[in-house]
Parts: C-alpha cells; sequence; structure tokens
C-alpha cells in the first residue's frame, strides 16, 4: 500500500510540474506563432536556413520548465544595472544561455559576414564603382524610419514610445541584413532581439513580393527596358586590393562598422587571393553552416512570451515593412537619377538592390528588367548596388552604434 501512495505522490508530481500544467495562454501562443514560421520555412520556403532554427529556438524558450535561456541574465535589470555577469551564465545558465553567449559578445554575426565574404563576387561593384551610391541611396529606410521611431515618443503613448537604442534598432531592419541586425540590437536594444530578428528574415524572404510592386510603381517602361552595356573586365589584382582598402577606409571613418565589414573582406581576400581554398570552402560551407544553425535558434530563444507579445512588436513589425519599402524606393528613385545624368543608359531597377539581401534582391531586379525586355540583362550590373547594399548597411550600423553605443 505504502508503495503505491509513493508511486501516486510521484506521478502527481510529475504532473504538476510538466509544462502541460504550467504553461501560460501567452506561451501556447508563442508555440503557435513558432509552428507557424516554421510551416513558412519548410512549405513556403521562406529564408528556410535562417527562419526555420528562429522558430524552433521560439518554441523552445516557450516551453514551461525546460529553463534553456533565461532572459534575466542579459535584459534583466540587474544585468542592465551591473553589466551581464558571464560567470553566473556559465554556472546556472541553461544551453541556449551559453550559446546566446556568441551573440551577445558579437562573435556569430562577424563570422556570418566572413562566410558571406568568401561567397560573393564583388567585380560588379569594382567595374562600376557609381553603383556604389545606388546602395548607399538604397539606406534612407534605416534613416528615416529611426526619425519615424523617435517621433513616435511624442505621442505620450508607452505602449508606443522607443527609446534612440531601439529606434536606431528598428530602423538598421531597413537594410535588409539579418547579421546586421542582430548585431546592432544585441549591443543597444537586447530586450527587442526576437522581434527585430523575426521581422529583419521574414522581409528578406519577401523580398520577391515586396519590391516589385514599388519598382513598377516609380519607373516608366521606358526605363524598365533600359538594355545596360557589358561590364568591363575586373582585374584580380583589382579584386584583391579592393577589400583591403575597404576595411582600411571604413575602419578609419567608422571604426565600430569594422567587425562586420572587416570580416566580409576578409572573406573576400580569402576568396580573392587564390591561395587558401579550404579556408574558403570552410568559412562558406562548414563554419557559416554551424553558426547560421546557433544563431538562428538562440535568436529565436530570445522571442519570448514576455517581450514578443506586445503592441511594441507589432509596431516593429510594420515600422520593418517601412524602412525596408523606403530603402527600396530611395535605391530605385537615385537608379532615376543616375539614369537621367546618364542619357538614358541606366537602368533604374537596379537602384532597388541596394538592400543588402544578397542574391535575391539582385536576382529581383533580373526578372523585372527582364519582363519588359526579355533580351534584358540586369543581374550582374543589379550585384554591384547588392554588394554596396551589404556595406552600407554594416557602416550603417556602425555609425549608429557609434552614436548610441
Amino acid at each position: 500500500m505504502q508503495v503505491i501512495d509513493v508511486f501516486l505522490n510521484t506521478l502527481k508530481e510529475l504532473t504538476l510540474n510538466s509544462g502541460f500544467c504550467n504553461v501560460s495562454v501567452q506561451q501556447a501562443l508563442m508555440l503557435l506563432i513558432s509552428f507557424v514560421l516554421m510551416y513558412l520555412a519548410i512549405v513556403r520556403k521562406y529564408e528556410p536556413l535562417l527562419l526555420l532554427p528562429i522558430a524552433f529556438g521560439m518554441m523552445l524558450t516557450n516551453i514551461p520548465g525546460a529553463n534553456m535561456y533565461h532572459p534575466e541574465f542579459f535584459i534583466g535589470d540587474e544585468a542592465i544595472a551591473n553589466g551581464v555577469d558571464y560567470g553566473q551564465v556559465l554556472h546556472d545558465g541553461g544551453l541556449l544561455d551559453i550559446i546566446y553567449l556568441g551573440v551577445k559578445l558579437q562573435i556569430f554575426p562577424p563570422l556570418i559576414f566572413l562566410g558571406i565574404g568568401c561567397m560573393t563576387d564583388f567585380g560588379p561593384l569594382i567595374a562600376n564603382p557609381k553603383s556604389l551610391l545606388l546602395g548607399a541611396a538604397a539606406q534612407a529606410g534605416i534613416f528615416v524610419t529611426f526619425l519615424g521611431a523617435c517621433l513616435l515618443s511624442f505621442t505620450g503613448i508607452e505602449e508606443v514610445t522607443f527609446t534612440f537604442k531601439e529606434a536606431a534598432s528598428i530602423g538598421i531592419i531597413g537594410g535588409a541584413d539579418g547579421p546586421t541586425a542582430i548585431f546592432l540590437t544585441t549591443e543597444l536594444a537586447p530586450q527587442l532581439l526576437g522581434s527585430i530578428a523575426v521581422a529583419a528574415y521574414s522581409y528578406m524572404a519577401l523580398v520577391p513580393i515586396i519590391q516589385p510592386p514599388i519598382m513598377m510603381a516609380l519607373t516608366t517602361k521606358k526605363e524598365r527596358a533600359v538594355v545596360m552595356g557589358q561590364l568591363r573586365p575586373v582585374t584580380k589584382r583589382e579584386k584583391i586590393v579592393f577589400p583591403i582598402a575597404v576595411t582600411l577606409i571604413v575602419a578609419f571613418v567608422v571604426p565600430d562598422a569594422t567587425p562586420l565589414v572587416g570580416m566580409l573582406m576578409l572573406g573576400n581576400l580569402f576568396r580573392e587571393s587564390g591561395v587558401v581554398d579550404r579556408l574558403v570552402k570552410t568559412a562558406s560551407n562548414e563554419l557559416m553552416n554551424i553558426i547560421t544553425i546557433m544563431l538562428g535558434t538562440v535568436v529565436g530563444a530570445t522571442a519570448t512570451a514576455e517581450n514578443f507579445l506586445s503592441v511594441k512588436t507589432l509596431l516593429i513589425i510594420a515600422l520593418g515593412l517601412i524602412a525596408f519599402s523606403i530603402g527600396t524606393a530611395g535605391g530605385v528613385l537615385f537608379g532615376k537619377v543616375m539614369y537621367k545624368f546618364s542619357g538614358g543608359k541606366i537602368n533604374p531597377l537596379i537602384g532597388s538592390a541596394g538592400v543588402s539581401a544578397v542574391p535575391m534582391a539582385a536576382r529581383v531586379s533580373q526578372i523585372v528588367g527582364s519582363k519588359e525586355n526579355p533580351s534584358n540583362f540586369l543581374l550582374m550590373h543589379a550585384m554591384g548596388p547588392n554588394v554596396a547594399g551589404v556595406i552600407g548597411s554594416a557602416v550603417a550600423a556602425g555609425v549608429l552604434l557609434n552614436i548610441f553605443g
């Protein structure tokens, strides 16, 4: 009889301590949101390489009692006042707390940039340096949205009020660069990391849906049909000197952008030097994949019910869409300016690729242009602004970090 009582008490304790008995309505809703994101990643194939681990990390962090991630270690009152106690994280933290240190210590995003540099050909940008201006123009979405988020504080409504640091983190979504958004938000507004990361990667995945209507609305049929001339050949010497020169210029002008731009250019130097094929393969494959898994999972883990389910999250998603749309429009409008000054030789559609969703934004420029003129081939021309956008968003993040960090 005593054995039966012990068994029943044990069963009762297990039941009471299970997630089923402790899940809140908010956590259940977050689990449903994670399932939706998994559906988008697996079935709809929206940025699956990052959206899938983000969705699964979101699910893990909202399971009651799992204790894999403790936001109070990083964004609690004590952590904000005295800094993160890394000893406590290593001693008492869960698996995702420890992996999150790679984000908090700004390790993962630069390593992602290393892999991107290894996979990207900067030749189109070197062949047509003017496309750097299109990449710069597309960063307008970052700063316009930053100002818009700041202006919301004048409403006096606490739910829609953002600090300067939060506004800067929201604005960076307009760069359409997930690692850059994570890099800046981790430093300025870690409590918003989950919302901003989900918004950034969602809009990167929706580039083929969001951009074409904006491009069509801002250009004429004649402009869209412009066939651009062949790009000049780029020498190996130019390709080797370019990453070194860009690193030095950016590092001296905006030192805070050096971790991102420096690793991007290091990866590209590996690629173009032709003497470290093993490093190129490792950085662009194995290392990139490992970091992607860890980065996506822990970023998803920051989307706890307390931080994610709020009016601010909905506003961040809306502002992110505005930022991305303004960035696209800025690039296209500056492309129209270049079309005028070039005597109609530059197709303004390539300006839309100034956002740094590589290479998807460049492909969208190609698709929209080929619909107007099937003989039009804009992909390589659009890759120039696309690569410039990667550099531009990293520089913009460095500027914002220098001002508000």
